[in-house]
């Protein structure tokens, strides 16, 4: 598919080079991931927004939902023709479905083989994160953790601390697709940036503290994320997918002691402190399968 891509840009640009005038078109038969996670979204900033138990979880809930669903309008127009939404926050069962167009797939739920970025492979053109925020390493943004706040202090992949968006990333590097978008705090595009490259950014808001921020209004929020998304697709061709060197290294610290002593057990798990871990993967998928099953076993779990 990027080859057609590719290709009708060249033809426009000989079309150009002959004289004849040329509209800008969207490229055609693009397949687009999304992955949507919550704490990014706008005016979300503490866990009243963020959980069932929450008092304005279902409102946010909303937001989420319309978050996604202007993203998935935006890339139509400019030339998707598949689209796969993964709901990433929480129990994975945020999304309200019933308001996504028929022809959108959705996935739910947990546990799932490649987390945040499950169904995803080398057929998909471009990859958007809506919703996101920064990591645990990160001082600034809304709700800032990586995947655990609960549990978790640091996460690096080869020695460089990563937030849920450049380990997704990493993920979709190993499919060889780009991340050409995201939304989400300002902090978070830039920590993304950083690592991933020249995303197209839609900040719904300006962190003040872990639970404050200033935000935009939802309807100004959609408006800048389907820009956005338009222009990131527009320019598919200048993006490269975040590809990380192999075998990839994993760094884990934990808030608790016990958790690195158990896994610690595992002859594939190295001890590397008190409270951290390390483990070394071939390649994003073995490390992404270790972390689901580090954050997802339970002895006690059923069915």
């Amino acid at each position: 598919m990027r080859i057609r891509f590719a290709l009708g840009l060249l033809l426009g640009l000989l079309a150009g080079a002959l004289g004849t005038p040329v509209d800008a078109q969207p490229a055609e038969g693009l397949k687009v991931y999304i992955s949507v996670d919550m704490e990014g979204t706008v005016g979300a900033v503490t866990g009243d927004q963020l959980g069932p138990s929450g008092f304005e979880y279902g409102r946010f809930r909303e937001f989420m939902t319309q978050e996604a669903l202007t993203a998935i309008r935006a890339a139509k127009e400019a030339g998707a023709a598949e689209i796969l939404v993964s709901d990433s926050h929480g129990n994975g069962e945020n999304l309200l479905i019933e308001q996504f167009p028929k022809d959108v797939r959705i996935i739910r739920s947990w546990p799932r083989r490649l987390g945040m970025m499950a169904g995803i492979d080398e057929t998909f053109d471009a990859a958007i994160f809506i919703g996101y925020h920064t990591s645990t390493d990160n001082p600034e943004g809304v709700r800032a953790h990586t995947f655990s706040s609960a549990r978790l202090t640091s996460v690096k992949l080869n020695g460089v601390a990563v937030s849920e968006g450049a380990f997704n990333a990493a993920i979709a590097g190993h499919f060889g697709v780009p991340v050409v978008m995201v939304s989400g705090d300002a902090e978070v595009i830039d920590e993304i940036r950083n690592l991933v490259g020249d995303v197209e950014g839609a900040a719904v808001k300006n962190a003040l503290g872990f639970h404050s921020a200033a935000t935009l209004t939802p309807q100004a929020a959609n408006e800048l994320i389907a820009s956005k998304v338009k222009t990131a697709l527009g320019r598919l061709d200048e993006f490269q997918p975040y590809k990380l060197d192999s075998p990839v290294v994993l760094d884990v610290a934990f808030k608790h002691y016990r958790p690195v002593e158990v896994l610690g057990y595992l002859e594939i798990v190295e001890r590397t402190g008190s409270h951290s871990i390390r483990f070394r993967g071939e390649d994003m998928v073995e490390v992404s399968d270790f972390v689901n099953f580090m954050l997802n076993y339970d002895s006690n779990a059923q069915p």
